[in-house]
Protein backbone atom coordinates (compact mmCIF):
# COMPACT_ATOMS: atom_id res chain seq x y z
CA UNK A 1 0.00 0.00 0.00
CA UNK A 2 2.91 2.35 1.09
CA UNK A 3 4.69 1.96 -2.52
CA UNK A 4 1.64 2.79 -4.41
CA UNK A 5 1.04 5.83 -2.57
CA UNK A 6 4.97 6.38 -3.06
CA UNK A 7 4.01 5.59 -7.05
CA UNK A 8 1.12 8.62 -6.74
CA UNK A 9 3.41 11.15 -5.20
CA UNK A 10 6.00 10.66 -7.56
CA UNK A 11 3.80 10.48 -10.83
CA UNK A 12 2.09 13.50 -9.29
CA UNK A 13 5.61 15.48 -8.52
CA UNK A 14 6.52 14.86 -12.35
CA UNK A 15 3.67 16.11 -13.81
CA UNK A 16 3.85 19.67 -11.95
CA UNK A 17 6.94 19.81 -13.21
CA UNK A 18 6.41 19.10 -16.87
CA UNK A 19 3.68 21.92 -16.77
CA UNK A 20 5.36 24.71 -18.76
CA UNK A 21 6.55 27.95 -16.97
CA UNK A 22 4.30 30.94 -18.66
CA UNK A 23 6.43 34.53 -17.48
CA UNK A 24 4.39 37.38 -16.65
CA UNK A 25 5.38 38.90 -19.84
CA UNK A 26 3.59 35.94 -21.77
CA UNK A 27 0.71 36.79 -19.68
CA UNK A 28 0.65 40.36 -20.67
CA UNK A 29 0.48 39.17 -24.30
CA UNK A 30 -1.92 36.59 -24.09
CA UNK A 31 -4.23 38.69 -22.86
CA UNK A 32 -3.99 41.73 -24.75
CA UNK A 33 -4.29 39.24 -27.57
CA UNK A 34 -7.82 38.25 -26.20
CA UNK A 35 -9.00 41.75 -25.96
CA UNK A 36 -7.57 42.73 -29.60
CA UNK A 37 -9.61 39.89 -31.37
CA UNK A 38 -12.65 40.11 -29.09
CA UNK A 39 -12.57 44.32 -30.13
CA UNK A 40 -11.94 43.39 -33.77
CA UNK A 41 -15.36 41.23 -33.18
CA UNK A 42 -17.15 43.82 -32.23
CA UNK A 43 -15.88 46.22 -34.49
CA UNK A 44 -17.01 43.98 -37.09
CA UNK A 45 -20.96 44.29 -36.03
CA UNK A 46 -20.84 47.91 -37.35
CA UNK A 47 -21.03 47.22 -40.62
CA UNK A 48 -24.18 44.48 -39.76
CA UNK A 49 -26.11 47.63 -38.39
CA UNK A 50 -28.27 47.87 -41.53
CA UNK A 51 -32.21 46.85 -42.52
CA UNK A 52 -32.23 43.68 -40.77
CA UNK A 53 -31.42 45.37 -37.51
CA UNK A 54 -33.63 47.98 -37.79
CA UNK A 55 -36.71 45.31 -39.03
CA UNK A 56 -35.66 43.83 -35.88
CA UNK A 57 -35.69 47.31 -34.07
CA UNK A 58 -39.47 48.22 -35.25
CA UNK A 59 -40.88 44.68 -34.31
CA UNK A 60 -39.59 45.26 -30.35
CA UNK A 61 -40.71 48.70 -30.93
CA UNK A 62 -44.44 47.56 -32.16
CA UNK A 63 -44.60 44.59 -29.37
CA UNK A 64 -47.73 44.99 -27.33
CA UNK A 65 -46.56 42.20 -24.64
CA UNK A 66 -43.15 41.44 -23.70
CA UNK A 67 -39.47 40.31 -25.22
CA UNK A 68 -38.90 36.46 -24.68
CA UNK A 69 -35.20 36.21 -24.69
CA UNK A 70 -34.08 32.62 -25.03
CA UNK A 71 -30.71 31.02 -25.54
CA UNK A 72 -28.50 27.42 -23.71
CA UNK A 73 -25.53 27.47 -22.30
CA UNK A 74 -23.32 30.33 -22.58
CA UNK A 75 -26.26 32.04 -25.06
CA UNK A 76 -28.21 31.44 -22.36
CA UNK A 77 -26.62 33.93 -20.08
CA UNK A 78 -26.14 36.44 -22.53
CA UNK A 79 -29.81 36.19 -22.97
CA UNK A 80 -30.25 36.21 -19.47
CA UNK A 81 -28.31 39.69 -19.74
CA UNK A 82 -29.28 41.13 -22.77
CA UNK A 83 -33.49 40.87 -21.58
CA UNK A 84 -31.97 42.56 -18.23
CA UNK A 85 -30.72 45.26 -20.30
CA UNK A 86 -33.96 45.41 -22.45
CA UNK A 87 -36.36 45.73 -19.40
CA UNK A 88 -34.24 48.59 -17.57
CA UNK A 89 -34.30 50.40 -20.89
CA UNK A 90 -37.80 50.78 -21.24
CA UNK A 91 -38.58 47.18 -23.25
CA UNK A 92 -40.47 44.90 -21.18
CA UNK A 93 -38.68 41.56 -21.15
CA UNK A 94 -37.89 38.21 -19.53
CA UNK A 95 -35.36 35.42 -19.84
CA UNK A 96 -36.88 31.24 -20.49
CA UNK A 97 -34.42 28.96 -20.43
CA UNK A 98 -35.71 26.96 -23.86
CA UNK A 99 -35.16 23.36 -22.72
CA UNK A 100 -37.55 24.23 -19.92
CA UNK A 101 -39.90 25.87 -22.35
CA UNK A 102 -40.79 22.17 -23.95
CA UNK A 103 -41.39 21.23 -20.29
CA UNK A 104 -44.28 23.49 -19.54
CA UNK A 105 -42.87 26.74 -19.84
CA UNK A 106 -44.32 27.61 -22.87
CA UNK A 107 -46.97 29.12 -21.32
CA UNK A 108 -45.52 32.13 -20.50
CA UNK A 109 -44.99 33.14 -24.24
CA UNK A 110 -48.15 34.70 -25.18
CA UNK A 111 -49.09 35.94 -29.26
CA UNK A 112 -48.51 39.39 -28.26
CA UNK A 113 -44.83 38.82 -27.52
CA UNK A 114 -41.80 39.01 -29.55
CA UNK A 115 -39.23 36.04 -29.58
CA UNK A 116 -35.08 36.78 -29.54
CA UNK A 117 -33.52 33.73 -29.95
CA UNK A 118 -29.77 33.35 -29.37
CA UNK A 119 -27.59 30.41 -30.85
CA UNK A 120 -24.34 31.06 -32.50
CA UNK A 121 -24.88 27.47 -34.86
CA UNK A 122 -28.21 28.63 -35.51
CA UNK A 123 -28.87 25.19 -34.94
CA UNK A 124 -29.63 24.88 -31.43
CA UNK A 125 -31.75 21.77 -30.79
CA UNK A 126 -33.58 23.38 -27.94
CA UNK A 127 -34.46 26.26 -29.90
CA UNK A 128 -35.33 24.30 -32.77
CA UNK A 129 -37.84 22.17 -31.22
CA UNK A 130 -39.78 25.32 -30.21
CA UNK A 131 -39.91 26.53 -33.94
CA UNK A 132 -43.33 24.83 -34.33
CA UNK A 133 -45.09 26.41 -31.60
CA UNK A 134 -43.70 29.90 -32.25
CA UNK A 135 -44.54 29.22 -36.09
CA UNK A 136 -47.84 28.10 -35.23
CA UNK A 137 -48.87 31.13 -33.29
CA UNK A 138 -47.89 33.66 -35.83
CA UNK A 139 -45.10 35.13 -32.56
CA UNK A 140 -42.34 37.36 -34.25
CA UNK A 141 -39.04 35.38 -34.36
CA UNK A 142 -35.59 37.62 -34.05
CA UNK A 143 -32.76 35.48 -34.38
CA UNK A 144 -28.81 36.26 -33.19
CA UNK A 145 -27.05 33.75 -35.12
CA UNK A 146 -23.43 33.25 -36.35
CA UNK A 147 -24.64 31.25 -39.50
CA UNK A 148 -27.06 33.06 -41.48
CA UNK A 149 -28.12 29.86 -43.55
CA UNK A 150 -28.75 28.35 -40.38
CA UNK A 151 -31.95 26.34 -39.59
CA UNK A 152 -33.39 29.16 -36.81
CA UNK A 153 -31.97 32.26 -39.07
CA UNK A 154 -33.57 30.93 -42.23
CA UNK A 155 -37.28 30.72 -40.53
CA UNK A 156 -36.63 34.03 -38.53
CA UNK A 157 -38.98 37.08 -38.82
CA UNK A 158 -35.59 39.22 -39.04
CA UNK A 159 -32.27 37.93 -38.18
CA UNK A 160 -28.49 39.59 -36.94
CA UNK A 161 -25.59 38.30 -37.88
CA UNK A 162 -23.35 38.10 -34.64
CA UNK A 163 -20.25 35.99 -36.65
CA UNK A 164 -17.39 36.37 -35.71
CA UNK A 165 -14.20 35.35 -37.87
CA UNK A 166 -12.36 33.34 -34.73
CA UNK A 167 -12.91 32.98 -31.55
CA UNK A 168 -10.33 34.21 -28.94
CA UNK A 169 -9.92 30.61 -27.35
CA UNK A 170 -6.89 29.21 -28.93
CA UNK A 171 -8.48 25.68 -29.53
CA UNK A 172 -11.43 27.53 -30.93
CA UNK A 173 -14.25 25.66 -28.94
CA UNK A 174 -14.96 28.24 -25.75
CA UNK A 175 -17.44 30.89 -26.91
CA UNK A 176 -15.14 34.29 -26.54
CA UNK A 177 -15.05 36.55 -29.12
CA UNK A 178 -18.75 35.37 -30.43
CA UNK A 179 -20.71 35.57 -26.64
CA UNK A 180 -18.77 39.16 -26.38
CA UNK A 181 -20.23 40.20 -30.08
CA UNK A 182 -23.63 38.75 -29.03
CA UNK A 183 -23.22 40.94 -25.74
CA UNK A 184 -22.62 44.07 -28.13
CA UNK A 185 -25.27 43.53 -30.20
CA UNK A 186 -28.10 43.09 -27.56
CA UNK A 187 -26.79 46.57 -26.35
CA UNK A 188 -27.15 47.94 -29.60
CA UNK A 189 -30.64 46.72 -29.84
CA UNK A 190 -31.53 48.05 -26.36
CA UNK A 191 -30.08 51.56 -26.72
CA UNK A 192 -31.82 52.22 -29.78
CA UNK A 193 -35.00 50.99 -28.68
CA UNK A 194 -34.38 53.28 -25.29
CA UNK A 195 -34.44 56.64 -27.62
CA UNK A 196 -36.58 55.70 -29.82
CA UNK A 197 -38.86 55.45 -26.83
CA UNK A 198 -37.83 58.70 -25.58
CA UNK A 199 -36.99 57.13 -22.08
CA UNK A 200 -35.85 59.74 -19.93
CA UNK A 201 -32.97 59.63 -16.53
CA UNK A 202 -36.59 59.61 -14.32
CA UNK A 203 -38.09 56.35 -16.23
CA UNK A 204 -34.60 54.46 -15.66
CA UNK A 205 -34.92 55.77 -11.83
CA UNK A 206 -38.32 54.27 -11.76
CA UNK A 207 -36.82 50.95 -12.48
CA UNK A 208 -33.98 51.09 -10.42
CA UNK A 209 -35.40 52.91 -7.06
CA UNK A 210 -33.11 50.61 -4.85
CA UNK A 211 -29.75 51.46 -6.22
CA UNK A 212 -27.44 54.61 -5.78
CA UNK A 213 -28.51 55.77 -9.19
CA UNK A 214 -32.34 55.30 -8.08
CA UNK A 215 -31.88 57.45 -4.93
CA UNK A 216 -29.50 60.19 -6.97
CA UNK A 217 -32.57 60.81 -9.71
CA UNK A 218 -35.33 60.04 -7.22
CA UNK A 219 -34.71 61.26 -3.95
CA UNK A 220 -36.09 64.69 -3.33
CA UNK A 221 -35.29 66.91 -0.50
CA UNK A 222 -39.24 66.60 0.89
CA UNK A 223 -38.03 63.24 1.31
CA UNK A 224 -35.53 64.41 4.33
CA UNK A 225 -37.24 67.77 5.54
CA UNK A 226 -37.15 68.67 9.66
CA UNK A 227 -39.95 70.58 10.12
CA UNK A 228 -42.20 71.96 12.41
CA UNK A 229 -40.79 71.23 16.39
CA UNK A 230 -37.72 69.66 14.56
CA UNK A 231 -36.87 72.74 12.63
CA UNK A 232 -34.99 75.70 15.19
CA UNK A 233 -36.59 78.94 14.68
CA UNK A 234 -36.50 82.29 16.59
CA UNK A 235 -38.09 86.17 16.38
CA UNK A 236 -35.16 88.74 15.42
CA UNK A 237 -35.85 90.33 18.38
CA UNK A 238 -34.77 87.31 20.53
CA UNK A 239 -31.70 87.96 22.22
CA UNK A 240 -28.83 85.41 21.29
CA UNK A 241 -28.53 83.57 24.64
CA UNK A 242 -31.98 82.82 24.20
CA UNK A 243 -31.26 81.43 20.20
CA UNK A 244 -28.38 79.37 21.77
CA UNK A 245 -30.67 77.72 24.04
CA UNK A 246 -32.81 77.09 20.48
CA UNK A 247 -30.03 75.54 18.89
CA UNK A 248 -28.84 73.14 21.29
CA UNK A 249 -32.12 71.89 21.99
CA UNK A 250 -32.96 70.96 18.44
CA UNK A 251 -28.93 70.02 17.67
CA UNK A 252 -28.63 71.46 13.65
CA UNK A 253 -26.03 73.68 15.19
CA UNK A 254 -28.34 76.20 13.29
CA UNK A 255 -31.30 78.20 13.85
CA UNK A 256 -33.96 80.01 11.08
CA UNK A 257 -35.08 83.24 12.22
CA UNK A 258 -38.24 85.31 10.94
CA UNK A 259 -39.56 88.49 11.04
CA UNK A 260 -42.71 89.81 13.20
CA UNK A 261 -44.89 88.10 9.79
CA UNK A 262 -42.78 84.67 10.52
CA UNK A 263 -41.08 85.20 6.97
CA UNK A 264 -37.40 84.11 6.96
CA UNK A 265 -35.06 86.89 7.50
CA UNK A 266 -31.99 84.84 7.98
CA UNK A 267 -30.04 82.21 9.75
CA UNK A 268 -27.94 81.82 12.41
CA UNK A 269 -24.77 79.36 12.15
CA UNK A 270 -22.31 78.53 14.52
CA UNK A 271 -19.81 80.94 11.73
CA UNK A 272 -22.46 83.17 13.30
CA UNK A 273 -21.64 82.11 17.02
CA UNK A 274 -17.77 82.53 16.69
CA UNK A 275 -17.81 86.14 14.52
CA UNK A 276 -19.71 87.83 17.17
CA UNK A 277 -17.35 86.24 20.41
CA UNK A 278 -14.71 87.31 18.11
CA UNK A 279 -16.69 91.03 17.80
CA UNK A 280 -16.93 90.87 21.90
CA UNK A 281 -21.09 91.17 21.66
CA UNK A 282 -23.41 90.78 25.07
CA UNK A 283 -24.58 87.19 24.33
CA UNK A 284 -27.10 87.94 26.93
CA UNK A 285 -28.48 91.20 25.24
CA UNK A 286 -27.74 91.37 21.80
CA UNK A 287 -30.68 91.09 19.38
CA UNK A 288 -29.93 88.23 17.42
CA UNK A 289 -31.07 90.01 14.15
CA UNK A 290 -27.69 91.83 14.45
CA UNK A 291 -25.35 89.20 14.61
CA UNK A 292 -27.50 86.52 12.19
CA UNK A 293 -26.45 86.34 8.11
CA UNK A 294 -29.07 87.96 6.24
CA UNK A 295 -29.89 86.46 2.84
CA UNK A 296 -29.49 82.83 3.65
CA UNK A 297 -28.97 80.27 0.26
CA UNK A 298 -32.43 78.81 0.30
CA UNK A 299 -34.56 75.95 -2.01
CA UNK A 300 -38.14 75.36 -2.61
CA UNK A 301 -40.11 72.07 -2.56
CA UNK A 302 -39.52 69.32 -5.14
CA UNK A 303 -35.46 70.18 -5.49
CA UNK A 304 -33.77 66.67 -6.25
CA UNK A 305 -31.22 65.50 -3.03
CA UNK A 306 -28.48 65.50 -5.01
CA UNK A 307 -28.87 68.67 -6.35
CA UNK A 308 -29.36 70.50 -2.52
CA UNK A 309 -25.69 68.77 -1.70
CA UNK A 310 -24.07 70.42 -5.46
CA UNK A 311 -25.65 73.93 -3.90
CA UNK A 312 -24.10 73.01 -0.30
CA UNK A 313 -20.52 71.86 -1.76
CA UNK A 314 -20.54 74.95 -3.74
CA UNK A 315 -21.23 77.52 -1.07
CA UNK A 316 -19.78 75.73 1.74
CA UNK A 317 -22.56 75.37 3.71
CA UNK A 318 -23.86 72.34 5.28
CA UNK A 319 -27.65 73.20 5.71
CA UNK A 320 -30.58 74.55 3.43
CA UNK A 321 -33.53 75.92 4.29
CA UNK A 322 -36.39 74.93 2.27
CA UNK A 323 -38.77 77.81 1.94
CA UNK A 324 -42.58 78.50 -0.09
CA UNK A 325 -43.40 80.73 -2.48
CA UNK A 326 -43.56 83.64 0.03
CA UNK A 327 -40.68 83.49 1.73
CA UNK A 328 -41.97 81.19 4.85
CA UNK A 329 -39.59 78.58 5.74
CA UNK A 330 -40.88 75.24 6.14
CA UNK A 331 -37.85 73.36 7.06
CA UNK A 332 -34.04 72.73 7.11
CA UNK A 333 -32.04 69.79 4.48
CA UNK A 334 -28.54 68.61 6.15
CA UNK A 335 -25.84 67.49 3.93
CA UNK A 336 -25.13 64.75 6.74
CA UNK A 337 -28.68 63.89 6.01
CA UNK A 338 -28.56 63.61 1.92
CA UNK A 339 -25.01 61.53 2.30
CA UNK A 340 -26.71 59.52 4.72
CA UNK A 341 -29.44 58.45 2.69
CA UNK A 342 -27.17 57.13 0.16
CA UNK A 343 -27.50 59.63 -2.63
CA UNK A 344 -23.24 59.62 -3.10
Amino acid sequence: MGEIFSIRIHFVSNLVQEQPQTSQETFIQLGKAVIALEAKAVSALASRIDKHFTHACNLLLQCNGRVVVIGMGKSGHIGSKIAATLASTGTPAFFVHPGEASHGDLGMITTKDVVLAISNSGETSEIKALLPFIKRYNIPLISLTGQKSSTIASVATANIDVSVAQEACPLGLAPTSSTTATLAMGDALAVALLKARGFTEDDFALSHPGGRLGRRLLLHIDDLLLQGDAMPMVAKKTTLSNALIEITQKGLGMTVVVDDNQRLAGIFTDGDLRRAVDAKHDLHYIPIEQAMSVNPKTVKLGLLAVDALTIMEQHKITTLVVIDGEDYPIGIVRMQDIISAGVV
